[in-house]
């Protein structure tokens, strides 16, 4: 009787190019700004989307890109550029390495102007990476749902 309210358990997709879990972007300047979000990311450097969620679960922005373009919907507005860097600059108020971050969820060290990436607890679903330069220095942590 109690099975029937069980909800099924998640199944993740069956691509292989689909992550989900939480990322913190730490910035070593007391004004500039942090991020933390839970995240849905699917695709590739090239075509994908992601979504951040709040600790409730609810959208905080969606982020899609294509081949010549990208957009963002935050707060029920939409941005548009032909630039995804740009975009993700604006979401979280920093530069990020988007080409690399995709090779880094896949286990490959690639490097990336800039950033040092630690992928020895990617086993256990943890990613550490830390800008050196442009200054400030940021650490960005992925913790991935398993």
């Amino acid at each position: 009787m109690l099975a029937a309210c069980a909800e099924p358990p998640r199944t993740a997709p069956a691509a292989a190019d689909h992550w989900s879990g939480r990322l913190g972007l730490q910035v070593d300047d007391p004004s500039a700004p942090s991020f933390s979000a839970g995240f849905e990311l699917q695709g590739n450097a090239d075509r994908g989307d992601l979504t951040l969620l709040n600790p409730l679960g609810s959208v905080l922005a969606r982020l899609a890109w294509h081949p010549g373009g990208a957009v963002l919907v935050q707060d029920g507005k939409q941005h548009r550029s032909s630039s995804l860097a740009a975009l993700t600059e604006e979401l979280t108020g920093n530069t990020l390495p988007v080409q690399a971050l995709f090779a880094w969820l896949k286990g490959e060290a690639v490097q990336a102007s800039g950033w040092h990436v630690d992928l020895s607890t990617l086993d256990s679903g943890r990613i550490s990476a830390t800008r050196l330069q442009p200054l400030p220095q940021a650490v960005l942590r992925i913790v991935l749902d398993r």
